[in-house]
């Protein structure tokens, strides 16, 4: 019995969904990927047809169950944000990536340069495909760049030592070991998980001294009211005093 029939029968998805590897060679790539997931999501948060994946399964072949491979980060416009896909298939989705990103290193330099180049610019004819080598084993610069144009892929030229990406709209930065996306509009880099946390925390400290901030002027305030009445007293007293005294004077002849 074949894969199809096996799966017409519902004993096994003919699609594969899982390719058996991690998500990354290295704790350095794994944290690329996800360094690179979160602020992408939150970069295309407003727009529900632009799906980011990670490590995903994708199928390019109809039929083909080994026609296969697994991006580190890519991105498709025009597709729904649909997070519950267990691969991806090109055919039934209508769209291929748009843009790719591969964490690569020495062990996965022909298959990234040459196997996956190939289908990424002949098959499937992605727009932007990006190679970072976190651990500086083989690419010099560590981050390269290609774009479709003429029919192939050609470099991407630097802009003040960044990588522009069309697709995504931001600058892609390499930053010792990590991969940053920078936002040329606003100058800055878009935040990755461990500098969300730090704002997080910051601004709850922040609001923390807004708060007891609050509470000292509301004390004052008080202590203020307090005073002012005190005074409002005495002010009275002096005048009932002063009307005292006046009813005590001799008249004036």
């Amino acid at each position: 019995m074949d894969l199809k029939e096996l799966a017409k029968r519902g004993r096994l998805p003919y699609y594969i969904e899982s390719d058996g590897r991690p998500v990354g060679e290295t704790p350095c790539h794994v944290r690329n990927v996800c360094y690179l997931l979160e602020p992408l999501d939150v970069w295309f948060a407003a727009d529900p047809m632009v799906f980011v994946a990670g490590a995903l399964v994708l199928h390019y072949e109809k039929g083909r169950r080994d026609r296969y491979m697994s991006p580190d980060v890519f991105v498709v416009r025009g597709v729904p944000k649909e997070t519950k896909r267990r691969n991806y298939l090109v055919w039934e989705e209508g769209r291929a990536p748009e843009m790719v990103i591969e964490l690569t290193s020495e062990l996965t330099r022909d298959e990234d340069q040459i196997d996956k180049r190939r289908i990424y610019q002949d098959i499937l004819r992605v727009q932007e495909y990006f190679l970072f080598d976190p651990l500086r084993d083989y690419l010099v610069p560590p981050l390269q760049g290609l774009r479709l144009a003429s029919g192939g892929y050609r470099p991407i030229r630097r802009v003040k030592g960044r990588l522009p990406s069309k697709v995504l709209g931001l600058h892609l930065e390499a930053d010792g070991d990590l991969l940053r996306l920078y936002d040329p509009a606003t100058k800055r880099r878009l935040l990755i998980p461990p500098e969300v946390r730090a704002a997080c925390l910051k601004a709850q400290e922040a609001v923390k001294d807004i708060k007891a901030d609050i509470k000292r002027l509301r004390r004052e305030r008080e202590e203020l009211r307090r005073e002012s009445q005190q005074l409002q007293r005495q002010r009275e007293d002096l005048c009932r005093e002063g009307d005292e005294l006046r009813r005590r004077l001799p008249p004036t002849s």
